[in-house]
């Protein structure tokens, strides 16, 4: 790491001025130019952001109802998910997306990894000019977010960037303090002829959370009945105030690309890819809490737990301009998850501390357009090693016009639990475990409708055997289960936009229902969002404004409860929570490329209150006053 940042800020004033402009040339009898053509920028367009898959867009500084969506800490729309109180803890769900594509098992501890960047959501540059991009949001007490991005062309074949996102809150309860960040640099390159790709990136994570458990029995009763003396959160007592948990990652990703042939209608290319991941996940308690069971130790409780997954992928790709693109591919996986020693309960259970060893497995994909149809497939399946699994998707998409297009997709996917349903090491007696889980099959049909002169929807139809999840009774611990049946699920979600002058109504709908498995899998039956706002120009088109409510609801359901020994949600069936709107008022405004959001968060909490829950004993965010903003430079 240290390597890194010497390189990083050496290379950076050589890099920085290296940058390619475009040179100003002088029009047939004249030796000066027009000041305009001298200060002529490139277009928004010349801007381009491209996907680990391929797939380019361009940097977008318009301001939408959309963007304002995802002016968040994830930087992305959370209609399905519900904060808890301060930033940069977890989400409890309201719904799933079950696609899968893993053949082995994943890390552990997933109620961490909302925030955490995995290798599809790193992003690839082409610019013109040096491009920079700065968020800043406000937190609930003492803090702040920012998420600050560079990225620069040396040449038109060459492009790196860097970016930072970190997070500071203290929060209005005890013990919840966040402190989050997620350092990432990419590079791409293209040899002239562009026979030869490469795109890279480096990544490193830490993300700690204080935990204090939730509300105890008298706070809850305190919260619950609305006591004015308790609206200063910090008053209310936390079942703990002595605990945190952290997650780690660093990833270094390598994706290569040659061609070895090269026509007009024929193209061969080789593929290699390389996904280099260290995971740790690490819970640490001063002294022990009754609230999770009987210990080994008293004091200095501390449960670590790493993984290394070496991922490697060859790919062979033909492509014909009729035939379509057709690719086989072969993979191994290293993995390597657990813990420094062996555990001994007593002479009949010993609990081991590594799960490591290898897999491979061989795939093909294929893709085709045929005018405005289009079709594509993508599988794979473990051959040899100590996992079994596949996956396949498949789908046909149809456009037919800017305005309106039509997806049809297929997943099928079985692999083992994620690792700490396997093997669980801990200094509480009751999370120590090691199963032989049988593999988890999900089966899912979506459906997709883009039509801006109709609705956008999307219903998926989901099925899952041997569904593995956490649960936990009243009295006793949270445990690793499996499902002996299967579980149906149906999701139809639903969103319009109406406009009627300057005023806008957006709305989003969704609807679930679990025909089967409903004691183990917990969804609200309705959620909805719908923001009436007003949105004009202003000072001669100089300030673009845009204003208005937005109201989320979701129907009661027995919500989810979270474990923050694991740092994983559970099944719980006794307490159904939810049923209660939250109204925003949000004031947005554009002023060339810089986007300035300013809001008030649940502005109906201070007419009627608030005792609402995100999870058993955890309460929901209450009225704050937050502003923020996203700069570009483009320069």
């Amino acid at each position: 790491m240290k390597v890194f940042f010497f390189l990083t800020i050496n290379l950076f004033p050589l890099l920085m001025f290296s940058q390619e402009r475009p040179r100003p040339v002088s029009p047939i009898g004249g030796d000066r130019l027009e000041q305009q053509d001298v200060l002529q920028k490139p277009p928004i367009t010349a801007y381009k952001i491209i996907s680990p898959a391929g797939d380019t867009t361009y940097v977008d500084t318009t301001l939408t109802i959309q963007k304002y969506y995802k002016f968040n800490y994830l930087r992305k729309d959370n209609f399905e998910l519900v904060p808890f109180s301060n930033v940069g803890q977890t989400y409890n769900s309201l719904a799933y997306n079950l696609k899968g594509e893993d053949l082995i098992p994943e890390f552990g501890a997933r109620a961490r990894h909302f925030n955490f960047m995995e290798a599809e959501d790193i992003n690839y540059y082409e610019v013109p000019t040096p491009l920079t991009e700065a968020y800043f949001k406000t937190v609930p007490e003492q803090g702040q977010t920012l998420d600050a991005f560079f990225t620069i062309n040396t040449s038109p074949r060459l492009n790196f960037s860097l970016a930072y996102k970190g997070l500071r809150s203290l929060g209005n309860y005890q013990h919840q303090l966040t402190s989050t960040g997620n350092f990432r640099a990419t590079l791409s390159y293209n040899t002239l002829d562009e026979r030869y790709r490469l795109k890279t990136h480096f990544v490193s994570q830490d993300l700690l959370n204080e935990e204090n458990g939730g509300l105890n029995d008298l706070a809850l009763q305190q919260y619950i009945s609305k006591e004015v003396e308790f609206e200063d959160r910090s008053l209310l007592e936390m079942k703990f105030e002595n605990a945190e948990n952290v997650l780690f990652g660093k990833r270094f990703y390598l994706d290569q690309e040659y061609d070895l042939v090269k026509g007009e209608d024929n193209k061969i290319t080789l593929q290699y890819l390389l996904d280099f991941s260290d995971q740790k996940y690490i819970f640490r308690q001063a002294s022990a809490s009754q609230f999770f069971g009987e210990s080994f130790r008293n004091a200095n409780l501390r449960d670590q737990v790493k993984s290394r997954h070496i991922k490697n992928i060859a790919a062979v790709t033909y492509e014909n301009s009729t035939l379509g693109r057709l690719t086989a591919k072969a993979g191994m996986s290293y993995y390597n998850y657990g813990y420094n020693s062996i555990l001994i309960l007593d002479e009949n259970e010993v609990i081991t501390n590594r799960l490591v060893g290898e897999n491979y497995s061989v795939g093909a994909a294929y893709a085709n357009n045929f005018g405005a149809f289009r079709i594509y497939g993508d599988g794979m399946v473990n051959l040899v090693g100590d996992f079994s699994g596949h996956y396949l998707t498949a789908g046909a998409g149809y456009t037919l016009n800017e305005n309106n297009s039509l997806i049809a997709e297929i997943n099928s996917n079985e692999r083992a639990p994620n690792f700490n349903f396997l093997l669980n090491q801990s200094d509480y007696f009751d999370y120590n475990w090691q199963t032989n889980f049988e593999n988890q099959s999900l089966r899912s049909l979506n459906l997709k409708l883009d039509s801006k002169n109709l609705l956008d929807l999307d219903v998926a139809i989901s099925q899952i055997d041997q569904y593995a999840y956490f649960s936990r009774n009243e009295e006793g611990p949270v445990k690793p289960l499996q499902f002996d049946a299967t579980v149906n699920y149906i999701k139809l979600k639903a969103g319009r936009e109406f406009s009627y002058g300057k005023f806008s109504l957006d709305n989003r709908l969704m609807y679930q229902t679990v025909t089967s498995g409903d004691e183990v899998f917990n969804v609200p039956a309705f959620v909805t969002r719908n923001s009436l706002y007003f949105s004009d120009d202003l000072f001669r088109n100089a300030l673009f404004l845009q204003t208005g409510f937005t109201l989320k609801y979701f129907t009661p359901y027995e919500m989810n409860g979270y474990d923050p020994v694991l740092a994983e949600f559970y099944v719980q069936n006794e307490q159904e929570l939810g049923g209660f709107p939250v109204v925003d008022f949000f004031l947005n405004a554009k002023i060339r490329q810089t986007r300035i959001f300013f809001k008030l968060e649940h502005v109906n909490s201070l007419i009627n209150g608030n005792n609402n829950f995100v999870a058993p004993e955890y309460p929901h965010r209450d009225f704050l006053i937050r502003f923020g903003l996203v700069w570009n430079f483009f320069l």
